[in-house]
């Protein structure tokens, strides 16, 4: 090891990297990372650096809470491995590069606390089956001016210029610039435009192997926040940053193959495999535990409801955006689902891991497909409603004995302790926590990490 990162090293240094970003994603979905001295590479990689487990439990407010004994056993160290293949030259910051890191116990084994760790063990129990989960990650995200009060406005106001791009919706030329830099930062993007929403655009990203999606949709989250911020604006994924437009959503496509790329999503026929329809079994009968990672805060139930084009009900159809699964209509290799509950700010390796452990016990069990709903399907009273509070998509995820155990004890128990923490805090900060109009608590709790 001690050579690989001396030639690392200096393979650095002649591509003019002198500091390298060691980051990853706590578990609610907050980056965080420490700056490494190209020159000291050596001696700070060899072992580390180390973090305290205490960042997995600190709230965006920084407060430290308590869960799998960490505060009780003294804040003790996790170590971090960086990842080789993530290194990355970071284009908008001169002699800097981003590498994503795993995190280890002090003794060299896995932690199940850290959300990567998490998603690399539901992969595993596809690959014991001979399957290759592929994903393709789908975000929208507002641009918004910095107000006086220190708070946020939306940097345009003019509706109805969905699918535009140009001056028109990208006055400053802010838009095209990230555009580019998310280009150079090879993550797979593609294409972007203005969304639906004034001040909301979209950059979307090609589909890879699972880990690797979830990755690239880290890197581009985080650096889509700090390009904007250096422009002088922000950047914000939050589900439903504004009371008066449309929410962002976390769209995930998702498909298995075999291990030599095959896609086992369709028939040959035309049809669904029976493998897909397992898949679409296991995401409908896990809906409500799956909410809470997907929609992991206080605003983002209010992005979901009937007549929003987000999800309502846990239910599927054909190319139906106004279900919870779609299945879009290409086939053959490009036969895949769309899970579009997702909310903006969620933690990509948890929204990952938790739709792809839902999908195995569907496939591991056989459990039936429930029947495809036709058109508009919010009043379709055949299919249950999800939850529509964190708090009762806590309960259920409590509930869900086989999906806490896909995934983790120990990070779940992390996750459902800060997140019942936040809900304590919004209905105590604000006069009615029933509220479908979006507060001032959240904009405080919310738009400046998410």
């Amino acid at each position: 090891m001690q050579k690989d990162l001396s030639a690392l090293r200096e393979e650095l240094t002649n591509r003019g990297i002198d500091v390298v970003r060691f980051l990853f994603l706590d578990v609610i979905g907050i980056p965080r990372s420490k700056d490494v001295l190209v020159s000291q590479l050596e001696k700070v990689a060899h072992n580390g650096p180390a973090f305290s487990f205490g960042v997995l439990l600190t709230t965006a407010g920084g407060d430290v809470l308590e869960a799998n004994n960490i505060a009780n056993d003294g804040y003790p160290d996790m170590v971090s491995r960086f990842v080789p293949e993530s290194l990355t030259d970071i284009p908008w910051e001169k002699g800097l590069a981003y590498v994503i890191v795993d995190l280890v116990n002090p003794d060299g084994s896995p932690t199940l606390m850290a959300p990567r760790t998490v998603l690399k063990k539901v992969i595993e129990g596809y690959h014991k089956i001979g399957l290759q989960p592929v994903c393709g990650p789908e975000l929208e995200f507002y641009i918004a001016d910095h107000t006086p009060e220190g708070g946020y406005r939306r940097s345009l106001e003019r509706t109805g210029r969905v699918y535009t791009t140009g001056s028109l919706v990208d006055p400053e030329g802010i838009f095209l610039n990230l555009l580019r830099m998310i280009d150079q930062l090879n993550i797979g993007a593609f294409a972007g435009n203005h969304e639906f929403a004034p001040g909301q655009y979209e950059i979307n990203l090609w589909h890879s192997e699972a880990l690797d999606a979830a990755d690239r949709t880290f890197y581009f989250k985080t650096a889509i926040k700090d390009i904007v911020h250096r422009a002088g604006k922000h950047a914000t994924f939050v589900g439903k940053p504004w009371s008066d437009e449309g929410g962002s959503g976390f769209h995930l496509h998702f498909s298995v193959t075999d291990m030599n790329g095959a896609n086992l999503m369709h028939d040959g026929a035309g049809n669904l495999s029976s493998t897909a329809k397992q898949m679409i079994a296991g995401v409908t009968a896990h809906a409500p535990a799956l909410t809470a990672l997907t929609n992991p805060s206080v605003n983002a139930f209010k992005r979901l409801g009937p007549d929003t084009l987000a999800p309502y009900r846990a239910n599927w159809g054909f190319d139906n955006r106004s279900c919870m699964v779609r299945v879009p209509p290409e086939r053959e290799g490009g036969t895949r689902l769309e899970v579009r509950v997702g909310d903006g700010m969620a933690n990509p390796y948890l929204v990952t891991a938790g739709i792809l452990a839902a999908a195995l016990d569907g496939i591991v069990r056989d459990l039936p497909c429930p029947d495809p709903a036709e058109g508009m399907s919010y009043d379709n009273e055949a299919d249950p409603i999800l939850p529509m509070s964190l708090s009762e998509a806590l309960d259920a995820l409590e509930a869900d004995d086989q999906l806490r155990t896909q995934l983790s004890e120990e990070l779940i128990n992390i996750f459902t302790v800060m997140k019942r923490d936040e809900v304590a805090r919004y209905a105590a900060a604000v006069k009615d926590p029933s509220t479908r109009e979006v507060t001032d608590w959240e904009v405080n709790e919310y738009f400046a990490d998410f």
